[in-house]
């Protein structure tokens, strides 16, 4: 069920251990399986060939952006995934989850909403939403 789709074969070229920290943004190609943590965002770039497996000793505090998002572990963070989510019944989201098609084991939990997103451009839309600042909340006489 995890990864046997037809047509997911795709080499995963890196690999982040159990016992690694990241703090920063990764940025990658292909495939990436995820033991350790990543404080940060983790964004694909390129073509829909990328996955991202987390495992169930995997977590991510921050945005997730990748066509395939197989989890197992926890993202505190909005996921949005232009072609599915699996989600393992360990799988865990501290945030809304943006996707095109979900698979979702017994067990997994999602703190957040589910936003179905049919094409990638209304996927990107709230990718954009989300990060155009915010107003500012000051009134002219709170400056005066």
């Amino acid at each position: 069920m995890w990864g046997n789709k037809k047509g997911s074969s795709v080499k995963v070229e890196t690999l982040i251990g159990q016992s690694t920290e990241i703090r920063g943004d990764i940025v990658f190609t292909g495939g990436l399986h995820l033991d350790g943590k990543v404080v940060g965002n983790v964004i694909a770039e390129g073509n829909d060939n990328c996955v991202l497996i987390i495992s169930d000793r995997g977590c991510i505090e921050g945005e997730v952006r990748v066509p395939v998002v197989i989890l197992n572990g926890i993202v505190i963070g909005d996921v949005y995934a232009t072609e599915r989510v699996e989600f393992s019944n360990k799988g865990r989201v501290n945030g809304n989850v943006y996707y095109n098609m979900l698979e979702m084991a017994m067990g997994a939990e999602i703190n957040g909403s589910l936003v179905h997103c049919e094409n990638e451009k209304m996927l990107l839309d709230h990718q954009k939403e989300s990060n155009e600042p915010e107003e500012s909340s000051m009134t002219e006489e709170a400056i005066s």
